[in-house]
């Protein structure tokens, strides 16, 4: 049954006559059952920890919408907390972090082996889905990247420019590549737990790695990421991995192969049409209509997509967006581009 959905066909390499679609962040704020369940939870973190609950956003835009994916619902900070870290969130602002500012602090951080004592729950949320799922439905586990969950470790927050990762980067490069050594090494243990609770399909978030320039680029994003692909892939080699390294621009040429990802997610920061001619031809691309999109809907929502099931018609393609959707989104968007992407 699973080879007939239409996602994993998809990351097998096959072209279909309507791409299969999913869109990140598609269990959040912009839906008012969202709200409700986590009103119900008591706060962000308590609701990720909470199976049940989890299980049960991750189910709401399925039975809304209809997706062709569910997306776990959980945070890439996660990591960091069962490493020793302290996490919390501020309303209205987001996620806090204690800093990782020296090597010390580094050495400190609790082994790998560990972080299944706070992430159990997560595994739990993932056995529910994979039993509560409709059968077309393919389910999809994720994790940071390594860099990506770096930046939020150094800093203790999301920052405009990554600056103070960036900095410990060229302060004390042995120690940022320890920590970066840490956060892989988990992120291999994490996601293989979360295959074997019955993830079909996982992905690997770099929202950061844009903003790695010269060699840093293949040495901080490509290379973790291919890491933790080879060690996935010996240990469950049916499973699909899509890599999503935002903001890459012309850096997505030849992704696939070097990272050994079967799917490369694309951001909008590229056009549809380039990324056929320069990345499609060698696997599954994912993407990669403007998240905007969603809030303000009409006929450049329709002629948009139209323009990117169009451009990817020839090759293995799952359609979303191309970076989550908002708080602000309206749900009836949503459906308009549902309802478009599977009529064009």
């Amino acid at each position: 049954m699973s080879q007939q959905k239409t996602v994993l066909r998809a990351l097998a390499g096959e072209t279909l006559p309507t791409p299969p679609i999913w869109m990140m962040r598609q269990a959040g704020r912009y839906l008012p059952e969202y709200k409700a369940t986590r009103a119900q939870a008591g706060d962000f973190l308590s609701l990720c920890y909470n199976p049940e609950l989890a299980a049960e956003v991750t189910l709401q835009p399925i039975r809304r919408f209809g997706f062709d994916a569910a997306i776990l619902f959980a945070d890439i900070l996660l990591v960091p907390q069962a490493l020793g870290s302290d996490l919390w969130f501020v309303t209205g602002e987001g996620p806090r972090l204690s800093t990782i500012t020296t090597a010390d602090e580094v050495k400190a951080l609790k082994p790998v082996t560990a972080i299944h004592d706070t992430l159990s729950p997560i595994y739990e949320t993932v056995k529910i889905l994979a039993r509560e799922l409709p059968s077309e439905t393919t389910l999809i586990g994720f994790a940071g990247a390594p860099w990506t969950v770096a930046t939020y470790m150094i800093a203790g927050q999301g920052t405009p420019d990554q600056g103070p990762a960036h900095a410990f980067k060229d302060a004390n490069r042995v120690a940022f590549e320890a920590l970066l050594d840490r956060i892989t090494e988990a992120t291999i243990e994490y996601l293989s737990e979360q295959i074997k609770a019955g993830a079909e399909v996982v992905k690997l978030f770099d929202s950061w790695a844009g903003s790695l320039q010269g060699a840093d680029f293949e040495a901080y994003a490509v290379k973790p990421a291919a890491r933790i692909v080879a060690a996935l892939k010996e240990r469950h080699p049916e499973t699909p991995i899509i890599a999503f390294p935002r903001g890459a621009g012309e850096r997505y040429t030849g992704l696939h192969k070097a990272i050994g990802a079967d799917c490369i997610a694309l951001d909008d920061g590229v056009s549809a049409e380039w990324a056929a001619k320069h990345v499609q031809p060698d696997g599954c691309v994912q993407g990669n209509l403007k998240s905007s999109h969603m809030v303000t809907g009409g006929d450049a929502l329709i002629s948009e997509t139209r323009r990117i099931v169009e451009a990817f018609k020839n090759g293995p393609h799952i359609f979303n967006l191309g970076h989550g959707i908002t708080p602000d989104a309206d749900p009836e968007n949503v459906q308009l581009m549902i309802d478009t992407v599977r009529t064009a």
